[in-house]
């Protein structure tokens, strides 16, 4: 079995993640989960940049240009990998409106998907994820291929180069780490 994990992010979050603007992740999950719907199924993941429904009044910050998905042959490039350190379902809308400084979703986004009923989820919850993020020593390219297309989050990557962890380095110090993760707890 492949232990390569990527997780779909719009390249706009992944960029936010990168820099350490962004220490959590908001997901209800996409018509593609299957019967149980989204779920936080990977603790150890890397960040797969998509553009898939990305328009500029999802986010508060960075470019969130509307641009096509990706097309077969086209090069991927994996830059950072991510450890999920703990993972609930809020149901509690003034818990996911007090995440707001700390993620670049608009307020509407983050509202849209709280409100959202489907595939195994209930209106009224999102899941959240406080995620430390590793940037790669050197990208890792690859062509991208159909399945990793369509509106779900978890996908299977080839072999990662290896020791990419050895010569990897955390976006936050562990002092500044700790500071997000306790601001952010719920």
């Amino acid at each position: 079995m492949n232990a390569s994990i990527g997780f779909k992010e719009w390249q706009v979050v992944c960029d936010a993640l990168a820099t350490g603007r962004q220490t959590i992740l908001l997901r209800k999950g996409g018509i593609h989960e299957g019967r149980q719907g989204f779920s936080f199924a990977h603790e150890s993941f890397f960040l797969f940049p998509t553009r898939f429904h990305t328009t500029p009044d999802q986010v508060r910050e960075g470019e969130g240009k509307a641009l096509p998905e990706w097309q077969a042959g086209d090069i991927i490039r994996i830059t950072h990998h991510a450890e999920a350190e703990w993972a609930v379902t809020l149901t509690d809308w003034e818990k996911v409106a007090a995440l707001h400084p700390y993620h670049i979703y608009s307020d509407q986004t983050v509202k849209d998907r709280f409100d959202w009923e489907g595939k195994g989820m209930a209106s009224g919850s999102i899941h959240l994820a406080l995620v430390r993020i590793r940037e790669l020593a050197t990208p890792w390219e690859f062509p991208y291929e159909a399945k990793y297309g369509g509106c779900r989050s978890w996908v299977n990557l080839p072999e990662p180069p290896e020791d990419w962890r050895k010569s990897s380095q955390t976006v936050l110090s562990d002092a500044i780490f700790s500071e997000a993760a306790t601001r952010s707890s719920c």
